[in-house]
């Protein structure tokens, strides 16, 4: 059976929420309610609370911390997160934050994620810091994975360098995130590009496209 509950991470400038985002309502196509977690904690600098009510005209219902938006700088979990595991009918996507706390909150949730076998996503970014490697993504995929206490199910190849991304660099995103999944035994599932650097892409390099709609601004 496929899963319902959906949790995407990634480093800070993988592209994660604009994927998580994406994702969400894509399975808008499937359920009739979708929910969208944003478990980014500690006020990070995109988070999915700032297009709230665009995303909810669009059939998606958010949940963030209370002190999404906001300048208070505090670890906080959504109150009403409870409700999305009572939902059995609907699908949940988590946005969680890319470092420790976000992984830590996640953690939490382990008692629910148990009795359900989630789907997590691995976003990741060849043009940042700490996944420029297939190494460095390998050793970032153990850290999360430990401090989640959940297993990555699929990696997601996201490398871009925002307005400037052209098809040279999710080619090369491509060649590294494959080798990602080669050495840690985990399958690459997408590789997420505007719908504008995907038509200028060679026929090689098509496969297993996800077509990304921009949302959070500076991302892609």
């Amino acid at each position: 059976m496929e899963a319902r509950i959906h949790i995407i991470v990634g480093h800070y400038g993988s592209g994660k929420t604009e994927f998580a985002i994406n994702y969400a309502l894509g399975l808008r196509e499937c359920y009739a309610r979708v929910y969208l977690v944003d478990l980014d904690i500690v006020n990070p600098y995109f988070r999915t609370n700032d297009v709230k009510e665009k995303l909810e005209a669009m059939g998606l219902s958010v949940i963030a911390s209370p002190y999404a938006s906001s300048n208070v700088d505090v670890p906080s979990l959504p109150s009403d997160i409870h409700r999305v595991f009572a939902d059995r009918d609907a699908a949940v996507v988590f946005d969680v934050g890319g470092d420790d706390d976000g992984a830590i909150a996640l953690g939490r949730y382990k008692q629910f994620f148990d009795k359900e076998e989630p789907e997590m996503l691995f976003v990741m970014n060849v043009f940042r810091p700490m996944t420029a490697t297939a190494e460095q993504i390998k050793d970032m995929v153990a850290d999360i994975e430990a401090t989640s206490r959940q297993k990555v199910t699929a990696l997601v190849n996201s490398s871009n360098l925002a307005g400037l991304t052209t098809k040279e660099e999710v080619i090369k995103g491509q060649g590294i995130t494959k080798e990602a999944s080669r050495i840690t035994g985990i399958p690459l599932r997408y590789t997420t590009v505007t719908k504008e650097v995907a038509e200028t892409l060679p026929e090689e390099n098509r496969e297993s496209l996800f077509i990304i709609k921009r949302f959070m601004a500076l991302n892609f």
